[in-house]
């Protein structure tokens, strides 16, 4: 087998779809022949100090000399070219999606990242990257050579159909609290439903961007939905389970997606949807299968609201479509297998 070593900022628990993603990449892999070890490093990445890049180096110096560093994006974009180089190891990069496409960065912060990610990815053996859409942007937009990347779609596990026939129905959307997943604008479209009936749960972290948090928040106060909008933050297991299951409509308004792993198992579910389009989630849904709306666009989400809302027939019949689009999806151990594959390939390749 041969020998890897997955690098990651902070705790490997962290509940957000990227983190999800490594978790099952590392069960995976040693099925296909991939001996993979995790590497937690300083949780302060995207914007570490000087002191988290020496702790980093002091860690990418200590792996096995014989073993490939597989790293997470979040971590890679923003170390310096002179610090991977020094690790002495073939380095693959595994980009959810590019640090620059962040909401909520300043333009500066957004030319240091983009910069940093494309000097990093330059010395890179190998790029995987998790969805086709994020593939093309870093080809076009950060010189990754076509021959260098290879796409890794995240897996979904198997699970039961949802009921979602509900009545008044309960919206369920999912992810962090953070600008990106643009929770303001579906605060707001909510508010524009408020003359219909409908509960909701926002389930995600509360931990990573407390000013959104706090944004959040005032905004369902000021809309007097406090009685019909639940913050849940970050659950376990079970709880998000449940959640599904008692689920008649999910709705997804990020702003931008690598991937949007929470649509696949909204769609694995058979859930009624209503998604955004920004970055993957377009292709990460299949036309036909949810309500799409352009990114952003709080009057375009607000009359998809207003449609499905009160037509309970258009639901089940979106929901018949998400079931037939989510058994199609892949499984973990089809992610898995790619990833060995470009893993192999990158130890063979000569280093850029």
């Amino acid at each position: 087998m041969m020998k890897a070593v997955l690098a990651f900022p902070g705790d490997l628990d962290t509940p957000t779809g990227g983190y999800a993603y490594d978790r099952a990449v590392l069960r995976a892999l040693p099925g296909h022949g991939v001996d993979v070890k995790p590497l937690a490093l300083p949780r302060a990445f995207p914007f570490p100090a000087a002191s988290d890049l020496a702790e980093t180096a002091r860690l990418l110096g200590e792996t096995p000399a014989d073993a490939l560093l597989f790293v997470d994006g979040l971590a890679l974009g923003a170390m310096p070219v002179d610090l991977l180089n020094a690790s002495g190891r073939r380095i693959v990069a595994l980009i959810h999606h590019p640090l620059a496409r962040e909401a909520g960065l300043s333009p500066e912060q957004q030319a240091a990242l983009e910069a940093s990610e494309r000097e990093a990815l330059a010395i890179c053996a190998g790029v995987i990257a998790t969805s086709a859409a994020t593939g093309r942007d870093l080809v076009a937009n950060y010189g990754v050579p076509p021959d260098r990347l290879s796409i890794a779609e995240p897996g979904v596990a198997p699970a039961p159909r949802a009921v979602a026939q509900g009545e008044p129905p309960h919206i369920l959307a999912i992810g962090s609290v953070i600008p990106r997943k643009n929770y303001a604008g579906l605060v707001a479209a909510l508010a524009g439903v408020a003359d219909l009936g409908w509960t909701a749960t926002f389930i995600g972290s509360l931990d990573f961007a407390p000013q959104t948090v706090a944004e959040v928040r005032s905004l369902i106060a000021a809309h007097g939905l406090g009685h019909r909008i639940r913050l849940a933050g970050a659950v376990p297991a079970e709880a998000l389970e449940a959640a599904y299951a008692g689920c008649d409509l999910f709705v997804h308004a990020a702003l931008y997606e690598g991937y949007g792993m929470v649509l696949a198992d909204a769609l694995r579910r058979g859930l009624p949807m209503i998604a955004s389009t920004g970055g993957a989630a377009g292709d990460t849904v299949p036309d036909g299968s949810a309500v799409k709306v352009p990114p952003g666009d709080t009057p375009a989400l607000t009359a998809a609201l207003r449609a499905l809302l009160s037509d309970r027939s258009a639901r089940l019949r979106l929901a018949d479509a998400a079931a037939e689009a989510g058994a199609r999806l892949p499984g973990w151990d089809d992610t898995a297998r790619t990833i060995a594959q470009a893993l192999k390939q990158a130890s063979r390749s000569p280093t850029p």
